[in-house]
């Protein structure tokens, strides 16, 4: 698989699918081969570029902390890399706070952009702080996680949605796989870089249409902080759909409404 080295790090990459244009950047910790079911329900109808970001996955270990600009300016470098002078955007969780800064950095090479289950930062809300959950017992962290999903969740609800019980599952189980101490370092500079984002004043010079997507019923990135997000970027839509965190496997009219909304005109 390609890499690219930008800004002194090497970027682990790929592209393919049919349609327009669409660099996708990933939640937190999220990989290409962790986040592979959703790009592959992306291609048939978009070609996606997806990539590990710095310090995660296939992509080249850093050691000093960075910052979101940082991050986006990786990402504006692969685009020039692959030729692409423009793009539609979809960030998920934390990959929605780097596309903000993509977008309010370049707005000159984002076409359209989604934002699914993300937070502005600052005056617009910040998203759970997941770092805080390392200080906690494993009971008490499996118990806060739960209700940070999806704040429906519960032994009860499980036994009544096996699809919410499976999506609990597999996180489960990634989160009990063995880290090396390179993959761990890695996790907890991102973790530092998403603690700092803030991008809620500069959220104006994001000029292109933007779908704003968010989970009724999330507890990471609550619907708050998406209204907020929607009144302030110029040209933005929100949509509400039924979900946590995970609305758009949960909930699904969601990555079909994605998906047309990035092949729009």
């Amino acid at each position: 698989m390609p890499t690219a080295n930008v800004n002194g790090v090497d970027i682990h990459y790929e592209l393919g699918g049919d349609g327009p244009n669409v660099l996708f950047c990933s939640g937190s910790g999220a990989t290409l081969e962790t986040s592979a079911p959703l790009i592959d329900r992306l291609r048939p109808k978009l070609q996606v570029l997806a990539f590990d970001a710095r310090g995660i996955g296939k992509s080249g270990a850093v050691d000093e902390p960075y910052t979101m600009a940082d991050l986006a300016a990786d990402a504006l470098a692969l685009l020039d890399h692959v030729g692409w002078r423009t793009t539609r955007l979809l960030g998920v969780s934390f990959g929605g706070m780097v596309a903000q800064e993509i977008a309010a950095t370049a707005p000159e090479r984002v076409e359209r952009l989604g934002l699914m289950c993300t937070s502005a930062g600052g005056a617009g809300g910040s998203s759970y702080p997941l770092h805080e959950l390392t200080s906690l017992t494993p009971d008490e962290r499996a118990a806060t996680s739960l209700r940070l999903v999806d704040s429906r969740f519960s032994r009860d609800w499980f036994a009544e949605h096996p699809l919410d019980d499976a999506i609990m599952r597999a996180r489960a189980a990634s989160a009990a796989e063995p880290r090396s101490d390179e993959r761990l370092a890695g996790e907890r500079l991102q973790m530092q870089a998403r603690a700092a984002h803030d991008v809620s004043t500069r959220l104006g010079r994001i000029t292109c249409p933007t779908l704003i997507g968010c989970g009724r019923y999330d507890g990471i990135a609550p619907l708050a902080n998406s209204e907020w997000m929607a009144a302030h970027i110029p040209d933005a839509k929100l949509e509400v759909y039924e979900g946590g965190h995970m609305f758009f496997i949960q909930d699904s009219t969601a990555l079909p409404a994605v998906v047309e909304f990035l092949r729009g005109s």
